[in-house]
């Protein structure tokens, strides 16, 4: 597992381009569909193209290694993304991706208390300042 400071936030950034990318398509891609229905697609090719990866990889050897409580928790964080996705395509549906996405992106605030709470990570007047700032913001984008 990489663990190079140097490259954390390029994977960072190109979450983020793709995470804007994904909602501008499922945007368009929820207008004539259900938003379960379309969540559902999505998650297929999800499914598919994370298990070719680790195919490709030569990775799946690794799957009866896996510790029993890394198993529930990544279970878990995926029951976690399941809903998140059924909710974000509904709210998508429903309104305006460019008010649906920050409050979408909101979640970093909770991420940051629920990092100090759960993983013991300080919770510094930076940290602290900067989740205000968040909040402000996604107020401004979507009020």
């Amino acid at each position: 597992m990489e663990n190079s400071s140097n490259l954390w936030w390029i994977y960072a950034l190109l979450s983020a381009f793709f995470a804007a990318l994904t909602t501008i398509f499922a945007k368009i891609g929820v207008e004539n569909i259900d938003a379960n229905l379309a969540t559902a697609v999505r998650t297929i090719v999800v499914v598919l193209i994370a298990w070719g990866i680790v195919l490709a990889q030569g990775n799946i050897s690794q799957l009866s290694t896996v510790p029993a409580r890394t198993l529930i928790f990544l279970v878990i964080s995926g029951v976690a993304t399941g809903f998140s996705w059924l909710f974000y395509f509904k709210a998508l549906q429903m309104g305006k991706a460019a008010q649906v996405a920050p409050i979408d992106k909101s979640s970093v605030v909770m991420v940051i208390l629920f990092s100090a709470i759960f993983l013991h990570e300080p919770l510094t007047l930076k940290v602290i300042f900067g989740g205000f700032l968040i909040i402000i913001g996604t107020l401004v984008l979507v009020l």
